[in-house]
C-alpha cells in the first residue's frame, strides 16, 4: 500500500512530516537569497549565519510539541534526518552554503500518490531533499510514485532583485517551491510569484497528466508562497486574506466557494531588523480534518471567527514564526489523508 496517498488539503490526517531547526542558518548573500528573500535589504546587509541559539532551541522545543499533539490526535510523525548547513554546495555557475530543514512544505508536494520534490527558487535549498532521503526511499518502497522535478541552474540571469515584486523571479526556467501550491482535488492552485514562474506551472502539469487541472494563478500575492493567502477549512470553504484576495483576482474555480474573511491579526513579533514573514502568518495554520485545525493560540479574533464558522480550533504555538519564516503549515507535509480524489468546483 503506497504510503503517500493526498487528495486536498482537508480531508482526515494520518501521516505527517513535522521539520527540524538542526543546524538552521541564513545562507551567505547571493543573488538568489537577494532577490527572493531581502530585496528590500543591500547583500552586504543580509544576516547571514546560524540563528540566534535561544530561538533555535525554543523552537525546536515547540516543533516537538507540535510533533507530540499530532500522534495525540492518532497522526503517525515522522521527522527529517540531519544534514550540515554549513557545508559548501557548488555547481559550475555558483557556490553557497545552506538554510534549514524547518519547512518541508517549502520543498516537497504530495499529490495522490505522487511525492514531488520541487525545483526551489532559493540557491541554498538545493540540496533540502538530502535531509529526507530514507524517508523518501520509503515511501518509494511501499508503491509511492517518487518524482524530482529538473535541478534547475539558477544562474544570476534568473533574477532581477531590483524589479517590482513578482518579477524577482524570471521564467528562463521552470521554479516553484511546493508552498506556492494549494490541492483542490482534480484542481491545483499554482500561485506565479517570485517563489514560482509559468513555466514551473507548466512542468507540474506536464508531471501530473490530465487527472489534474493545475491553475496558473496571477495578481494573487506577488511575494512567496500561498498558505498565508487562501486556506481551504472544508469542501466549499476557505479562509481568504482580505489584503490579497478580491473579487477581481479570486481563482474562476474557487468563485462557487464560500468564503470567510481572515480578521486583523495579532502581530507576533520578530527579533532583528528583517522579519521574513508578514503579520498573516497567522493565516498559516495545519487543518487536521475538514473544518478542525492547528492554529496559533494568540490570533484570538481568528479563532473566534473559525470558531463561529463551526471550525474546531486546537491551539499550539510557534513563537518565532515571522522571524524563520513559517507558521503551522509551513513547517509540516502532510503524506497521507482518508479520502478519494474528487472535483470541488
Amino acid at each position: 500500500m503506497s504510503l503517500v496517498d493526498v487528495h486536498n488539503e482537508w480531508d482526515p490526517l494520518e501521516e505527517i512530516v513535522v521539520g527540524t531547526m538542526a543546524g538552521a542558518r541564513v545562507p551567505l548573500a547571493d543573488r538568489s537569497l537577494h532577490a527572493v528573500e531581502y530585496a528590500d535589504v543591500e547583500p552586504d546587509h543580509i544576516p547571514s549565519g546560524p540563528y540566534p541559539e535561544d530561538v533555535a532551541e525554543q523552537t525546536e522545543a515547540e516543533l516537538d510539541e507540535l510533533a507530540d499533539l499530532l500522534k495525540s490526535l492518532g497522526v503517525t510523525v515522522r521527522r527529517p534526518g540531519g544534514r550540515d548547513h554549513q557545508a559548501i554546495t557548488s555547481t559550475p555557475d555558483w557556490s553557497t552554503d545552506g538554510f534549514y530543514d524547518y519547512c518541508p512544505r517549502d520543498g516537497f508536494l504530495t499529490v495522490g500518490n505522487t511525492l514531488i520534490e520541487s525545483p526551489m527558487v532559493l540557491r541554498s535549498r538545493f540540496l533540502e531533499g538530502f535531509a529526507y532521503k530514507e524517508l523518501f526511499l520509503e515511501y518509494l518502497e511501499s508503491g509511492s510514485r517518487w518524482l524530482s522535478a529538473p535541478k534547475p541552474r539558477l544562474t544570476d540571469d534568473m533574477y532581477e532583485p531590483k524589479a517590482p515584486e513578482g518579477q524577482r523571479l524570471r521564467n528562463l526556467e521552470p521554479a516553484f517551491d511546493a508552498a506556492n501550491i494549494l490541492r483542490f482535488g482534480t484542481d491545483l492552485l499554482y500561485q506565479v510569484s517570485d517563489s514560482g514562474n509559468l513555466l514551473g506551472a507548466q512542468w507540474l502539469q506536464a508531471a501530473l497528466g490530465d487527472q489534474y487541472t493545475v491553475h496558473p494563478c496571477e495578481g494573487l500575492y506577488p511575494s512567496t508562497h500561498i498558505d498565508s493567502t487562501i486556506v481551504p477549512l472544508r469542501p466549499g470553504l476557505m479562509l481568504i486574506n482580505p489584503a490579497r484576495v478580491n473579487d477581481r483576482n479570486m481563482p474562476d474555480f474557487l468563485r462557487g466557494w464560500d468564503t470567510v474573511v481572515c480578521p486583523e491579526l495579532v502581530d507576533t513579533g520578530y527579533i532583528g531588523d528583517h522579519p521574513k514573514s508578514s503579520v498573516w502568518i497567522g493565516m498559516n495554520f495545519l487543518v487536521v480534518a475538514p473544518g478542525k485545525a492547528l492554529v496559533d493560540r494568540r490570533q484570538t479574533g481568528l479563532i473566534k471567527e473559525l470558531e463561529r464558522h463551526k471550525v474546531e480550533v486546537i491551539p499550539t504555538q510557534l513563537t518565532h514564526a515571522r522571524s524563520l519564516g513559517g507558521g503551522i503549515h509551513c513547517v509540516t507535509l502532510d503524506v497521507r489523508r482518508t479520502g478519494e480524489l474528487a472535483t470541488y468546483r
